[in-house]
């Protein structure tokens, strides 16, 4: 496809920009097959006003000057409106990472060409097209080791795992589970027939995979998806077996299933389930109900809308915000991984996690139960490796997940902001814990607005299997890789850390958790304020450092 066939007018002049923090701007606007620019002509700058990925746009809504001047009152006494607003026209775009620009355009034609081509080519839906496959950094190159982690690379570090547990590559060409990457860690004495079985037994062929080993106690976490047993309460005797020889003779081990009791007896209606006392019988299940899918889309979509409620109204603003149940969602997440964390840490035990399809709140409880317990997860390097390997590895589908962010019109039924609620409760971490994680909040919201659009391809597709198809990580740039450039990395590393051995339990309580305003209002004046104080703060704690070091 030519992207030009969708540009239908791709310079316009004399445009006004209003953009959020800063004056109004007139100059000329351009559309490309990925980007809306703007420059100021009147500016000796090589640098555009906006640089804008098409990507990153959520919904474009179109208004004439006569209507929004109208709505206004903005008549003269004589009724009539100024000269050269007869034929103009207004763009307000809504973004992916919640700022809201708009764009007054000369010209009703010319406006609604551009707001027909930003449509078009925002929501391409073949990813070769997309911006990462064309994007070509000047310090990279296209031959450097694509990633940090995998679950080869990690098994290999990990030694203590080598004598009860291996490395299986039965996936190697995605046929036993679509969304796995092709090696994963099982129990060494379950064979590959075996796991081709098990697999069968569970959803999506998600079988029980090791995902962490913990080295205090040699407890471990894995995670699957849900058994597939049906209302006739069928069986899979090499499941039972390989849950059994993974507790290594332990009294005992827990399931969290991240579904309520009463959706587990539902699932087992339909053909999943849950794993019965009877043939389970040293495992104990905990039911811990946590929201996905449209329940938690429509929460993001209130809470975005309760931050840009404009009113002054305090009380309306808080009714708002507690009526978007988001900040349930961070606390039922917190709990959820705390409690996995404790059965692990402060009791001794193996846990098993799943869900429904263990693509989602799976994947979430078991990366913040390993940021609490485990220190080498809370470097820089060390929490990107968990992200790598516990989200985009371990199968969630972000293409699918991230297609919209809360503006957007058309609502798909696959649309869930699970990656964006982990970021909210490791910031919660960060806050609860200042010295304890290696990163700063500028890599949370780095990760936050590139998951939904990427100059990158580590967030495209919905699997591994997919990005090894489209030939994701021969043709475009790993985003983890960038982060931890030289050039990058220090506005990414927390001056203040100090290395904890001890695990970190977040507090829970209502009183305890805050809104993420460097997220949900980063585009206010109040939070540039809070922005330009933390820089302040941070410069600071810097220079204090070189002074100790020197000195």
């Amino acid at each position: 496809m030519e992207f030009s066939e969708h540009i239908k007018t791709a310079n316009v002049e004399d445009v006004v920009l209003h953009q959020p923090l800063r004056p109004p701007t007139k100059g000329t606007l351009c559309i490309t097959g990925h980007h809306l620019l703007f420059s100021d002509r009147e500016v000796d700058n090589a640098q555009p006003v906006l640089l804008l990925l098409l990507r990153n746009i959520d919904a474009v809504e179109k208004s004439s000057v006569e209507n929004i001047v109208n709505y206004l009152g903005l008549f003269s006494n004589t009724g009539r409106r100024d000269r050269g607003t007869d034929s103009s026209g207004t763009l307000i775009i809504k973004c992916k990472d919640l700022r809201v620009i708009q764009l007054d355009i000369p010209g009703m034609e010319q406006c609604l060409n551009i707001a027909k081509s930003i449509e078009t080519l925002s929501c391409l839906d073949s990813v070769v097209e997309m911006y990462p496959f064309f994007y070509h950094p000047p310090d990279a190159s296209l031959k450097e080791e694509w990633g940090l982690s995998s679950c080869g690379r990690h098994f290999a570090e990990m030694e203590e795992l080598h004598e009860r547990w291996r490395l299986t590559s039965v996936n190697q060409d995605y046929s036993v589970c679509p969304s796995y990457p092709p090696a994963v860690i099982v129990p060494k004495a379950i064979s590959d027939d075996a796991v081709k079985k098990i697999a069968k037994f569970r959803q999506g062929g998600r079988f029980p995979v090791l995902c962490y080993y913990h080295r205090k106690n040699r407890m471990v976490i894995m995670r699957s998806g849900q058994p597939l047993m049906g209302a006739n309460r069928k069986r899979c005797i090499e499941d039972e077996l390989l849950l059994h020889t993974a507790i290594d003779g332990s009294d005992s081990a827990f399931i969290i299933d991240t579904r309520s009791a009463q959706q587990a007896q539902q699932a087992r209606m339909m053909g999943g389930g849950f794993e019965s006392k009877s043939c389970y019988s040293q495992w104990k299940r905990l039911h811990r109900h946590m929201e996905r899918g449209k329940p938690l889309q429509e929460s993001l979509i209130k809470l975005v809308e309760a931050c840009g409620d404009k009113s002054t109204n305090m009380d309306r603003w808080l009714s708002k915000l507690e009526n978007s149940k988001w900040l349930s969602h961070v606390q039922t997440a917190l709990s959820t991984a705390g409690l996995l964390a404790e059965c692990v840490e402060r009791d001794g035990h193996s846990v098993l996690v799943h869900g429904s399809e263990g693509t989602d709140s799976t994947l979430l409880i078991s990366t913040l139960a390993q940021l609490i317990m485990d220190p080498s997860c809370r470097t820089l390097e060390g929490f990107l490796r968990l992200v790598e390997r516990e989200f985009v590895e371990a199968g969630h589908p972000f293409q699918q997940r991230c297609s919209h962010s809360a503006f957007s019109h058309a609502r798909l039924q696959q649309e869930c902001p699970v990656f964006l609620l982990l970021l909210d409760c490791v910031w919660q971490l960060w806050c609860q814990f200042p010295l304890a994680l290696g990163f700063s909040e500028a890599l949370l919201l780095r990760l936050a607005t590139e998951a939904y659009a990427s100059d990158y391809g580590t967030f495209l597709c919905n699997s591994d299997k997919e990005r090894c198809s489209l030939q994701v990580k021969e043709k475009t740039h790993c985003l983890f890789r960038a982060l931890l450039k030289t050039s990058e990395r220090e506005q990414y590393t927390n001056p203040l850390y100090e290395r904890n051995e001890l695990a970190i339990w977040p507090s829970v309580h209502p009183q305890s958790l805050q809104l993420w305003k460097g997220f949900f209002l980063r585009w206010t004046p109040q939070n540039l304020h809070l922005e330009l104080v933390q820089e302040e703060i941070r410069n600071m704690v810097i220079d204090w450092g070189n002074i100790a070091l020197t000195g």
